[in-house]
């Protein structure tokens, strides 16, 4: 790859010496560290991000339950409260 453009930007001494220790530790040059940050970033903003995917395990784990809850009793809902007591009642009464 022949890197013939040249971009700079402005940014404060605490995130410039972040990306210097960053690309110390990873025993390579800032320019190289960036290169890399922004390629990953740019691979995954065009599949829809770790968002997307976020999403996608989280719509798939949820999607098992849909409809899992089914009853005969269309009052279960509205008689909950008595019907948790009433059982509550019947287990700590002896």
């Amino acid at each position: 790859m022949n890197k013939d453009q040249v971009y700079s930007w402005r940014l404060d001494a605490a995130l410039k010496s972040a990306i210097e220790e960053a690309s110390s530790a990873r025993n390579t040059s800032m320019a190289n560290l960036l290169d890399t940050i922004v390629r990953d970033w740019l691979a995954r903003d065009a599949s829809g991000g770790e968002d997307a995917e976020v999403q996608r395990r989280l719509h798939e784990a949820a999607a098992k339950s849909v409809g899992s809850i089914c009853g005969s009793d269309p009052n279960r809902a509205r008689e909950g409260r008595s019907r948790i007591r009433a059982t509550l009642k019947r287990k700590y009464a002896g």
